[in-house]
C-alpha cells in the first residue's frame, strides 16, 4: 500500500487519481500508525518550505518520517515542494529540512546579462535521467514534466542527483539516495510521463 502524507500541503487528490489510473492502490493520511503499517509513501507539497516543517511537525509527522525512511528503509517519493523538505535547509526559510538528502534548497537567480528568465518556472520542459533505472525506467522517449517553482535543490553530492532539466542553467530535477527520491516536478499533472514514473515508483 502506497501512503500519500497529507500535511496541509499538497494536492493529494491528484496523486491518488493518477495512481489509481496505473492500478495502484493508495490512501491519504497523516496518522502516523498508518505512515508505520506503508510499503511506500510519497510526500507531496506546494508551498512555502518553513510552513511544510511546521506542518509536519505540528502533526507529530517527522519522527514517523524518521522511522520508517531512515531506520526501516521504506521507499519515499517527495514531489515538488516534498523534495525540496527532503535537503538540510532552504533559502526561503529559516527551519531545518528533513536532511535526508545532503543539499540546499535555492531560489533561482538571473544575473547573466540579457537573461530575463520569469520566477517561478512554470510548465513544461525536458528533464534528463543520468540513470535510467528505478524511476526512469522503460521511458521511450526523452520525458517532458510539468513544473511550477521558484527554489530548486543544489545537491553535495553529485551521486544523488537522478535527474536534471535546464530553466536558464542546468538544476536538479530529481534526486535519489537509496530508498529516498524525489522529483521538482509533478509527475500527476504530467500525463503519460507521469502515469510511467508514478508506475514506476510503485512497483520497486
Amino acid at each position: 500500500m502506497i501512503v500519500v502524507v497529507d500535511y496541509g500541503m499538497g494536492n493529494v487528490g491528484s496523486i491518488v487519481n493518477m495512481l489509481k489510473k496505473v492500478g495502484c492502490q493508495a490512501t491519504v493520511s497523516a496518522a502516523p500508525e498508518t505512515i508505520q503499517k506503508a510499503e511506500k509513501l510519497i510526500l507531496p507539497g506546494v508551498g512555502a518550505f518553513d510552513q511544510g516543517m511546521m506542518n509536519l511537525r505540528e502533526r507529530s509527522l517527522i519522527p514517523a518520517l524518521n522511522r520508517k525512511v531512515v531506520d526501516d528503509r521504506s521507499p519515499i517519493l517527495g514531489i515538488c515542494l516534498g523534495m525540496q523538505l527532503l535537503s538540510s535547509r532552504s533559502e526561503e526559510g529559516q527551519l531545518p529540512g528533513l536532511g535526508w538528502i545532503a543539499a540546499e534548497t535555492r531560489r533561482f537567480q538571473f544575473h547573466t546579462e540579457g537573461m530575463s528568465l520569469k520566477v517561478p518556472h512554470m510548465g513544461w520542459n525536458e528533464v534528463n535521467p543520468r540513470d535510467q533505472s528505478s524511476l526512469f525506467k522503460e521511458f521511450e522517449e526523452t520525458p517532458r514534466f510539468y513544473f511550477v517553482h521558484s527554489y530548486h535543490v543544489c545537491c553535495e553530492r553529485e551521486e544523488d542527483i537522478l535527474a536534471t532539466s535546464v530553466y536558464g542553467h542546468e538544476f536538479t530535477a530529481a534526486v535519489k539516495k537509496g530508498n529516498i527520491m524525489g522529483t521538482q516536478f509533478h509527475p500527476e499533472k504530467s500525463h503519460r510521463f507521469g502515469m510511467q514514473l508514478l508506475r514506476n515508483f510503485a512497483t520497486l
